[in-house]
């Protein structure tokens, strides 16, 4: 059959679905609001007149389950992944109750392994879609609107026999397993999104591919179930990113395992983001194999417009042996030499990524994967703990390595034979000490300073010792607002390394004033606005401005306040970064205009 009467075919079974609005409704429950699901409007278009719900696992789940009432669906299909999985089973226990002549279907990757175990524990579900749902479940419906979508006849459906990528229940109480699918032509799979829906979406984060599959097949990734690549045309591609520049979208993230898989299909759509204007706005994300990126490819990534990108980059571990063990490859030093080149064209933000608890790596093995990171001094660097994920080939590493870990959701590590349960709890609040500081932004100059000055260089040995504090002062147990993070960071360096006071609350004043816009000025530092107002005010009703900012035209207090700040140090902090800190009288003009803080010295 022509792959044209083929494509005709299944337009006319699609318009002979004929559901009535309201029938079929797709639940996703993410994340975070600011997120939005993918795969329930890939349902939602491959199954007209279905409908999608979005909620969040922040949800309080009677009134989660509210909503799903409120719909009164004859037929519920529930996303399951990782971070909602929990939350749906409790949804689960109560449809019954609520919703008892629903029929229900589950799919996603926390439901497409051990499929049978979990028909069995939640005998409410009628179906499980085991892997890409586009084509099976177009099918499924059209079986199930053949039985007018009673749940009491519900096991009917497997008269008409088994089911590619839906597992069902028989009419004698067995259970079908079937197997999981892909769907062969990812062209064929429909564009997710509406242009009705847009604008209530497009400050959120929207999510999109261009391929599926990846060309790696790392032991804790569920990319290495399944084998090859799929790409979408490049003309497609181009129409869809176009849709959402059209939109003004604030962020598109692309789930592409690995981006730059293959070069003939992502270096068109960097050239394409290349061409759009300065004034779009909207940010690509990419998760990408920077180690494979060569000179055509860095020279375009230096031609972008500021924030037009941001890239993910998953380095994981720097121990050989390690990587092995999870069959990854890294080229450190093209990875190293990269990341620098990337961070010198100051237009985009690099995010990587690390992994506590991968085999073989104890503390002293992490502490040097962390140093080695570190030293790359990305925007943001993340550290995750191993999960043990349905179907990933980790499963086989579980008893060599001597895991235990989570039986539920996340499935997280909590011993290994590198690391014990009371290190990998310490992790936690590592990474927890981490998050608020670096991964923030904050505190960046004092915490290099006291890395270079107080513990040689060595990153991983300062954020030890912070943690070390944090957790003897019981820090670890409850939350801190943003404005009280740099008393502690002065009270954790006066206490480890006796470090002047005065010296202190300049290095911590100059971050301030570098992170969160300069919003945040903890009144417990020694802020001079006050004291040089003699000096400061003739300077911003003068002519002087402009030889620091050209356009500057005095309008009133509020605008000059609101976008500029004059500070006095003791110290020319500027290069604590570089562990160096001069003893000297100097301004500091802030300029909080653009993505960045910018300072600049002043005479005044």
């Amino acid at each position: 059959m022509q792959a044209a009467e083929k494509a005709e075919k299944k337009a006319e079974k699609k318009e002979g679905i004929g559901l009535e609005q309201g029938d079929i409704l797709w639940l996703a429950v993410n994340a975070k609001y600011s997120h939005t699901s993918l795969a329930v409007r890939y349902l939602r278009e491959c199954v007209p007149g279905s409908s999608i719900l979005e909620l969040t696992i922040n949800h309080q789940l009677l009134a989660a389950l509210g909503e799903i009432y409120e719909r009164q669906p004859r037929v519920l299909g529930i996303s399951c992944y990782i971070w909602n999985i929990e939350m749906v089973k409790d949804i689960l226990r109560l449809l019954p109750s609520a919703l008892p002549d629903t029929i229900v279907i589950c799919g996603g990757p926390e439901v497409s392994y051990d499929t049978t175990a979990f028909l069995e524990a939640f005998p409410m579900v009628d179906f499980v879609v085991r892997g890409e749902g586009e084509e099976a479940v177009p099918e499924l419906i059209e079986r199930l609107q053949a039985v007018g979508f009673d749940k009491a006849r519900a096991a009917e459906v497997s008269r008409a026999g088994s089911l590619s990528g839906v597992a069902m229940r028989r009419e004698d109480g067995s259970i079908d397993e079937s197997t999981a699918v892909t769907v062969a032509n990812f062209s064929e799979v429909p564009f997710a999104y509406r242009e009705a829906e847009m604008g209530p979406i497009k400050e959120r984060i929207l999510y999109y591919e261009t391929s599926r599959g990846c060309p790696f097949s790392c032991a804790y990734c569920l990319s290495c179930a399944t084998a090859g690549v799929r790409f979408l045309p490049l003309a497609r591609v181009f129409r869809e990113l176009d849709f959402f520049v059209r939109h003004d979208v604030r962020q598109v993230k692309f789930v592409d395992r690995t981006f730059n898989a293959k070069k003939s299909h992502f270096l068109p759509i960097l050239q394409y983001l290349v061409t759009l204007p300065d004034s779009v706005r909207t940010n690509f994300h990419f998760e990408v194999a920077i180690d494979y990126l060569d000179e055509e490819v860095l020279a375009i990534l230096a031609r972008l417009p500021r924030g037009r990108v941001q890239l993910e980059i998953g380095i994981q571990s720097t121990n050989e042996k390690t990587l092995q063990a999870v069959s990854r490859i890294n080229h450190w030093e093209q990875i190293a030499s990269h990341i620098r080149r990337i961070l010198s064209f100051h237009n985009m933000h690099l995010h990587v990524d690390l992994i506590i608890g991968l085999p073989g790596e104890g503390v002293d093995s992490f502490r040097r994967s962390f140093n080695d990171v570190y030293a790359l001094q990305a925007d943001m660097l993340q550290l995750g703990f191993l999960k043990f994920l349905k179907g990933a080939s980790m499963m086989n590493l579980v008893q060599p390595y001597g895991y235990r870990y989570m039986p539920m959701a996340p499935y997280e590590v909590l011993v290994s034979d590198a690391l014990t349960y009371s290190e990998i709890r310490w992790f936690h609040s590592f990474e927890a000490v981490f998050e608020y500081y670096y991964n923030a932004g904050r505190c960046r100059h004092t915490a290099a300073y006291l890395i270079a000055a107080q513990e040689a260089g060595d990153a991983f040995a300062f954020w030890k010792r912070f943690t070390d504090w944090w957790e003897a002062h019981g820090y670890h147990k409850v939350g801190h607002a943003t404005k009280d993070l740099y008393g502690l960071l002065r009270d954790f360096a006066e206490d480890a390394y006796q470090i002047a006071a005065k010296l202190l609350d300049n290095l911590l004043r100059f971050d301030a004033l570098m992170a969160d816009g300069g919003c945040i000025r903890p009144v417990y530092l020694d802020w001079d606005m006050e004291k040089h107002q003699q000096e400061t005010a003739p300077f911003w009703r003068s002519e002087r401005p402009r030889a620091y900012l050209p356009n500057f035209t005095f309008t009133n207090w509020r605008a000059v306040r609101g976008c500029y700040h004059i500070e006095f140090f003791a110290y020319d902090v500027r290069r604590a970064r570089e562990g160096v800190v001069e003893a000297r009288e100097m301004a500091l003009l802030f300029d909080f205009r653009g993505p960045d803080v910018t300072c600049q010295e002043i005479v005044l």
